[in-house]
Parts: structure tokens; C-alpha cells; sequence
């Protein structure tokens, strides 16, 4: 069966089918997802037979992996690069509350939104998300391109914004409150980064926002107020619909995000309900972003985020 790449809205996304991602890629299709990739941005394979061998398998085709996540000490035996993504599991281990918690921090429509783990001076390259169980309904995870956001702004707001640079850690704008299991993993495991609000996409050399409303904390070298007002006006670009693409998940789905150049929204239309959805991830090592002007970003607390990394668990 020939490749094909059909674009699924004008200006993110794209579905790719044709292509058994459980077996090694050859040479070409290995280039087209590539550039399909660079060009939309986020892209998506259904009824892929996927377990975590071949997942991370598949992962490595593109570039080395990441640790599972910077906070989780217990990835599967044997597949330490694999993260699960399953609110029960998240129950289990911090407690009911947990996810209460969570809504509650979640109090707008932005919050919700991040890039993957950009409180690291090198936020992963891109990540890939397979669907395992589902709800019958609800829990589609939109994207949103970060380029076409930049690129929507006019002139003298992107000149203006070329030259900031914001702090990103875990929590955002809020430190994690408290001593319960969940704050001091965030605590006893802090990642701070200042990072360009602008970076150069270093294959494409697009240039993309690079702020989101999850790991953002703040504008450095501005007043709290000039930082809340720049970045909202930002947060309300990057979440305009026509840069965005909502994805339907069925078991065997696989989406593939370049996540120098995306953010994305997790689900918040079945909290209420009683449903099992379960997905696992693996990233792509990341380099260190870089601002118009060249610079680079720089590490305030913790370590880059590579395959050798180490979690604390605090006793």
C-alpha cells in the first residue's frame, strides 16, 4: 500500500497511512514522515500494533530517547523510557485528591495548555503518544502551531517579542504549594530554565513562540504586570483556533509531535466520568533552544533532561 500524507486542517496536522510503524522504516518513509512532520507539525497513524519495545523502537528512527519523565520513578520494568498517561495511576500513587487539585489549578482555558517539559534548558525534540484504552467517547487532545501563531502576529509585535526571554519551571507561575507526596516530588526534583520567547526551529529554521500557559512562569527583565499582560496576549495567539487540530483517539492511534514547534491541550471533557484511557509516550532528546539573536537558553536549577536521568524520591 502506497504512503499517503492527507492534511487535517489548514494549518496543523496531518494523517499519514500506509505505513506499519511496528516494523523498521525504510529510507524514504523514513524522510516522509520527517518532512510531513516539519511541515504540519503534528501527525497521526491509526490502527498501528504497537507494544513498548516496538514503540521505542520506532522512536529511535529519529533520534535518541528521553527517561520517561522527570518526575516518575516507576516507568515499566524494563522500558524506562516509556511514560504512561493515566489519571488512575496518578490517583494511586498521590492520592484521591489528586486530581481535584489538578482542576483546581487549572482554573482557565489557557492553563491547560504546555509544551512537553520545557522547564529544561533542552525540552524534548518530539514526542510520540500511542493510545492503548480509550473512552468510547470524548478525550481528544488538540494541538496548536506555534510558527503559524508567531507568524499571525504583526511586525512590530514580533520584532518586540524577538528580544524576551521568559523562565520556565514546573508549576508555572505557581510553586508547588504544601508537603504532600505530589509537591515534593515537583520540589525535590525542580527544573528552572530561561528560555528565548521566540526560538529558531534548528532544522527548519522557522521561528516559533515558545511560551505556554503550563510551564511559563514568567517574563524575566519586565515588571509582574508588563509579564501578565505580554503573556496573555501571547497565550490568546497560541490558542487561536485556526492554528489548532483536535485528534480523535481509537486504540492503535499514534500521534507524533514536533514539540519545538507545538502545544498541546489534554482533555478535559471526561474528568466527570467514569472511563479508562490509558496512552504511553516516548520522547525525543532536545537540543538547547536558541533565540533570533543567537543566544542560547539558559539552566537555572536541575540538569538537562536525557536517557541517564535520575528522580529523587524524597523520604
Amino acid at each position: 500500500m502506497a504512503v499517503t500524507v492527507r492534511p487535517a486542517s489548514g494549518h496543523t496536522g496531518a494523517d499519514i497511512s500506509g505505513v506499519d510503524l511496528s516494523l523498521p522504516l525504510s529510507e524514504e518513509n523514513l524522510l516522509l514522515i520527517k518532512e510531513a512532520l516539519h511541515r504540519w507539525k503534528v501527525v497521526f497513524f491509526r490502527g498501528q500494533e504497537l507494544d513498548h519495545a516496538s514503540q521505542i523502537a520506532f522512536g529511535r528512527q529519529f533520534g535518541e530517547l528521553t527517561y520517561a519523565h522527570p518526575h516518575d520513578d516507576t516507568p515499566p520494568e524494563d522500558h524506562p523510557e516509556i511514560f504512561t498517561i493515566d489519571p488512575r495511576r496518578y490517583e494511586k500513587r498521590y492520592g484521591a485528591g489528586f486530581r481535584e487539585a489538578v482542576r483546581k489549578r487549572q482554573y482557565s482555558y489557557f492553563a491547560g495548555w504546555h509544551t512537553d517539559v520545557t522547564a529544561a534548558v533542552n525540552p524534548p525534540a518530539g514526542s510520540i503518544l500511542r493510545a492503548e484504552t480509550v473512552p468510547e467517547f470524548g478525550g481528544d487532545t488538540t494541538w496548536t502551531n506555534l510558527v503559524a501563531a508567531y507568524e499571525g502576529l504583526s511586525a512590530p509585535v514580533r520584532a518586540f517579542v524577538d528580544t524576551l526571554r521568559a523562565e520556565h519551571r514546573y508549576g508555572g507561575a505557581e510553586k508547588a504549594e504544601g508537603n504532600s507526596e505530589y509537591a515534593r516530588r515537583i520540589n525535590d526534583n525542580l527544573l528552572v530554565s530561561v528560555h528565548p520567547v521566540v526560538r529558531v526551529h534548528p532544522e527548519t529554521g522557522e521561528r516559533a513562540l515558545f511560551v505556554n500557559p503550563g510551564f511559563t512562569s514568567h517574563l524575566v527583565d519586565v515588571t509582574p504586570r508588563e509579564s501578565r499582560a505580554v503573556l496573555n496576549l501571547l497565550y490568546e495567539e497560541i490558542t487561536r483556533p485556526e492554528y489548532t487540530v483536535r485528534f480523535r483517539w481509537e486504540p492503535g492511534s499514534v500521534a507524533f509531535w514536533d514539540n519545538r514547534a507545538t502545544a498541546h491541550l489534554a482533555p478535559r471533557d471526561i474528568e466527570h466520568l467514569d472511563v479508562e484511557r490509558r496512552l504511553h509516550r516516548v520522547t525525543l532528546i532536545g537540543d538547547v533552544p536558541v533565540g533570533p539573536d543567537g543566544t542560547p537558553s539558559e539552566l537555572i536549577e536541575g540538569r538537562p533532561f536525557t536517557a541517564d536521568h535520575k528522580v529523587v524520591v524524597g523520604a
